[in-house]
Protein backbone atom coordinates (compact mmCIF):
# COMPACT_ATOMS: atom_id res chain seq x y z
CA UNK A 1 0.00 0.00 0.00
CA UNK A 2 2.84 2.43 0.81
CA UNK A 3 4.32 1.86 -2.64
CA UNK A 4 1.01 2.77 -4.29
CA UNK A 5 0.75 6.03 -2.35
CA UNK A 6 4.31 7.03 -3.27
CA UNK A 7 3.69 6.27 -6.94
CA UNK A 8 0.43 8.25 -6.86
CA UNK A 9 2.19 11.23 -5.32
CA UNK A 10 4.83 11.15 -8.05
CA UNK A 11 2.14 11.53 -10.70
CA UNK A 12 0.40 14.44 -8.95
CA UNK A 13 3.17 17.00 -8.44
CA UNK A 14 1.00 20.00 -9.24
CA UNK A 15 -1.20 19.29 -6.24
CA UNK A 16 1.76 19.89 -3.94
CA UNK A 17 3.55 22.83 -5.55
CA UNK A 18 3.61 26.28 -4.06
CA UNK A 19 1.62 28.80 -6.06
CA UNK A 20 3.66 31.58 -7.63
CA UNK A 21 2.38 35.14 -7.89
CA UNK A 22 0.14 35.49 -10.91
CA UNK A 23 0.79 39.18 -11.35
CA UNK A 24 2.71 40.95 -14.02
CA UNK A 25 6.47 41.08 -14.09
CA UNK A 26 9.27 43.43 -15.05
CA UNK A 27 9.49 43.85 -18.83
CA UNK A 28 5.76 43.40 -19.39
CA UNK A 29 3.30 46.08 -20.41
CA UNK A 30 1.52 47.56 -17.43
CA UNK A 31 -2.22 46.86 -17.48
CA UNK A 32 -4.24 49.96 -18.24
CA UNK A 33 -6.62 51.37 -15.65
CA UNK A 34 -8.70 54.45 -15.00
CA UNK A 35 -9.44 55.48 -11.41
CA UNK A 36 -10.88 58.38 -9.47
CA UNK A 37 -8.43 60.28 -7.30
CA UNK A 38 -7.96 63.01 -4.75
CA UNK A 39 -5.18 65.37 -3.79
CA UNK A 40 -4.60 67.52 -0.73
CA UNK A 41 -6.46 70.29 -2.57
CA UNK A 42 -9.50 68.53 -4.04
CA UNK A 43 -11.39 65.46 -5.16
CA UNK A 44 -11.16 65.21 -8.93
CA UNK A 45 -14.31 64.89 -10.98
CA UNK A 46 -12.34 63.42 -13.89
CA UNK A 47 -10.77 59.95 -13.46
CA UNK A 48 -7.12 59.43 -14.30
CA UNK A 49 -5.81 56.81 -16.75
CA UNK A 50 -2.41 55.17 -16.63
CA UNK A 51 -1.79 55.91 -20.31
CA UNK A 52 -2.42 59.60 -19.69
CA UNK A 53 0.19 59.59 -16.93
CA UNK A 54 2.91 57.56 -18.66
CA UNK A 55 2.71 59.87 -21.68
CA UNK A 56 4.19 62.51 -19.36
CA UNK A 57 6.94 60.38 -17.80
CA UNK A 58 7.60 57.47 -15.47
CA UNK A 59 5.09 56.51 -12.80
CA UNK A 60 5.47 54.91 -9.38
CA UNK A 61 2.40 52.91 -8.37
CA UNK A 62 2.48 52.54 -4.60
CA UNK A 63 -0.24 50.15 -3.46
CA UNK A 64 -0.95 50.38 0.27
CA UNK A 65 -3.54 48.90 2.65
CA UNK A 66 -5.44 51.90 4.02
CA UNK A 67 -5.45 55.61 4.72
CA UNK A 68 -4.89 56.67 8.33
CA UNK A 69 -2.93 53.56 9.38
CA UNK A 70 0.54 53.85 10.92
CA UNK A 71 2.56 51.97 8.28
CA UNK A 72 0.76 53.64 5.40
CA UNK A 73 1.25 57.06 6.94
CA UNK A 74 4.95 56.32 7.29
CA UNK A 75 5.11 55.25 3.64
CA UNK A 76 3.36 58.26 2.12
CA UNK A 77 5.22 60.66 4.38
CA UNK A 78 8.53 59.22 3.15
CA UNK A 79 7.38 59.94 -0.41
CA UNK A 80 6.31 63.44 0.69
CA UNK A 81 9.60 64.14 2.47
CA UNK A 82 11.58 63.00 -0.59
CA UNK A 83 9.23 64.44 -3.18
CA UNK A 84 11.73 66.95 -4.58
CA UNK A 85 14.33 64.19 -5.11
CA UNK A 86 11.73 61.99 -6.80
CA UNK A 87 10.55 64.83 -9.04
CA UNK A 88 14.15 65.44 -10.11
CA UNK A 89 14.05 61.86 -11.42
CA UNK A 90 11.07 62.86 -13.61
CA UNK A 91 8.57 60.55 -11.91
CA UNK A 92 4.98 60.84 -10.77
CA UNK A 93 3.93 59.17 -7.52
CA UNK A 94 0.50 57.55 -7.26
CA UNK A 95 -0.77 56.00 -4.05
CA UNK A 96 -3.50 53.38 -4.53
CA UNK A 97 -5.75 51.87 -1.89
CA UNK A 98 -9.35 50.72 -1.56
CA UNK A 99 -10.35 53.83 0.36
CA UNK A 100 -12.84 56.27 -1.10
CA UNK A 101 -11.63 59.54 -2.60
CA UNK A 102 -13.09 61.53 0.33
CA UNK A 103 -10.84 59.68 2.77
CA UNK A 104 -7.90 60.20 0.39
CA UNK A 105 -8.58 63.92 0.25
CA UNK A 106 -8.77 64.33 4.03
CA UNK A 107 -5.66 62.19 4.58
CA UNK A 108 -3.66 63.98 1.86
CA UNK A 109 -4.67 67.34 3.28
CA UNK A 110 -3.83 66.27 6.85
CA UNK A 111 -0.32 65.13 5.83
CA UNK A 112 0.19 67.75 3.08
CA UNK A 113 0.83 65.07 0.44
CA UNK A 114 1.94 66.57 -2.89
CA UNK A 115 0.82 63.61 -5.04
CA UNK A 116 -2.38 61.86 -6.12
CA UNK A 117 -4.15 59.12 -4.16
CA UNK A 118 -6.24 56.82 -6.35
CA UNK A 119 -9.36 55.00 -5.19
CA UNK A 120 -9.52 51.33 -6.17
CA UNK A 121 -12.51 50.53 -3.96
CA UNK A 122 -13.29 47.15 -5.54
CA UNK A 123 -9.56 46.33 -5.65
CA UNK A 124 -9.75 45.44 -9.35
CA UNK A 125 -6.47 47.20 -10.17
CA UNK A 126 -4.73 45.79 -7.08
CA UNK A 127 -5.82 42.27 -8.09
CA UNK A 128 -4.47 42.81 -11.61
CA UNK A 129 -1.11 43.90 -10.17
CA UNK A 130 -1.02 41.03 -7.63
CA UNK A 131 -1.24 43.60 -4.84
CA UNK A 132 -4.41 42.45 -3.10
CA UNK A 133 -4.53 40.25 -0.01
CA UNK A 134 -7.69 38.10 -0.15
CA UNK A 135 -7.34 37.09 3.49
CA UNK A 136 -7.23 40.63 4.92
CA UNK A 137 -9.40 42.33 2.28
CA UNK A 138 -6.80 45.08 1.85
CA UNK A 139 -4.06 45.89 -0.63
CA UNK A 140 -0.59 44.59 0.10
CA UNK A 141 2.19 47.16 0.24
CA UNK A 142 3.74 46.85 -3.24
CA UNK A 143 5.59 49.16 -5.64
CA UNK A 144 5.70 49.22 -9.43
CA UNK A 145 7.70 51.58 -11.63
CA UNK A 146 6.29 52.05 -15.11
CA UNK A 147 8.28 53.86 -17.76
CA UNK A 148 7.12 56.36 -20.37
CA UNK A 149 6.42 53.48 -22.80
CA UNK A 150 4.07 51.74 -20.35
CA UNK A 151 6.54 48.96 -19.50
CA UNK A 152 7.09 47.80 -15.94
CA UNK A 153 10.72 48.47 -15.12
CA UNK A 154 10.74 47.57 -11.41
CA UNK A 155 8.49 45.87 -8.90
CA UNK A 156 8.69 45.11 -5.22
CA UNK A 157 5.89 42.83 -4.01
CA UNK A 158 7.02 43.10 -0.38
CA UNK A 159 7.80 46.78 0.00
CA UNK A 160 8.70 47.56 3.60
CA UNK A 161 8.58 50.78 5.57
CA UNK A 162 10.48 49.26 8.51
CA UNK A 163 13.64 51.02 7.37
CA UNK A 164 14.79 53.01 4.33
CA UNK A 165 16.31 50.08 2.37
CA UNK A 166 13.36 49.53 0.03
CA UNK A 167 12.93 53.25 -0.54
CA UNK A 168 16.63 53.64 -1.41
CA UNK A 169 16.37 50.68 -3.80
CA UNK A 170 13.37 52.36 -5.44
CA UNK A 171 15.34 55.58 -5.94
CA UNK A 172 18.22 53.59 -7.50
CA UNK A 173 15.84 51.95 -9.97
CA UNK A 174 14.24 55.29 -10.84
CA UNK A 175 17.67 56.80 -11.54
CA UNK A 176 18.39 53.96 -14.00
CA UNK A 177 15.37 54.76 -16.19
CA UNK A 178 15.65 58.51 -16.09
Amino acid sequence: MRFFILVALCFLPSAFTVAQPSGIDVGQRAPEFTLSYATRDSVSRVPLSLTELTSKGSVVLAFYPADWSGGCTREVCSFRDNFADLQSLDVQILGISGDYVWSHHAWAKHHDLPFRLLSDHDHAVAKTYDSYNERSGYNRRTIFVIDRSGIIRYRNLQYSVADSKDFERLKEELAKIR
